[in-house]
């Protein structure tokens, strides 16, 4: 895989060591209009994410981006666009392994205006979830402060939501 730079490291240490260890790499989307951020919105549990998801086995990060972010949005990345942004690393106990390890990787995108279906997977769709042009403060404002009703008792949803709060920052800080 591709060395982006590394935006930052989660690291929650409430694992088992040496215990078993599950990966999920994946690609997530940061695509901007008029100083606004594409975001997936769980009309369930009302939290935001950016739009991407799991690398298939031998998918290049870039197709995976385009795949991904079509499926869940709707939106149609612009590949002639699409620009390295980071990766950040999280580490905490999963839900079916001692030690759950993910490294999302950002990319900076253009997506065309025609917006088509979503195509969700199950839990997304049972979550409701819906895209939305939101500013990076109201969607981080909404994670740190929104009901999220159950989903807050689910493992790893907790450092989800910080990992997308920091990366929304760093859009705030570097890209607005």
């Amino acid at each position: 895989m591709l060395k982006l730079r590394e935006l930052f490291t989660i690291d929650l240490k409430n694992y088992k060591e040496n215990g078993t260890v599950g990966k999920r790499p994946s690609v997530r989307g940061v695509i901007i209009k008029n100083g606004k951020i594409a975001m997936m919105h769980s009309l369930k549990y009302d939290y935001y994410k950016l739009p991407g998801g799991g690398i298939e086995e031998g998918e290049e990060l870039r197709d995976t981006l385009v795949r991904e972010v079509k499926e869940e949005s709707g939106l149609v990345v612009k590949k002639d666009t699409i620009k390295e942004f980071g990766y950040v690393r999280r580490i905490e106990k999963g839900m079916f392994e001692d030690i759950f390890m993910q490294e999302n990787y950002y990319y900076l995108c253009d997506v065309e205006d025609d917006v088509s279906s979503q195509e969700l997977d199950d839990y997304e769709a049972e979550e409701g979830f819906t895209l939305e042009f939101v500013t990076p403060e109201y969607a981080i404002n909404v994670n740190n402060i929104g009901d999220h009703k159950e989903k807050v008792e689910k493992q790893t949803f907790t450092g989800m939501l910080t990992r997308e709060n920091r990366v929304l920052q760093m859009v705030i800080d570097e890209l607005l």
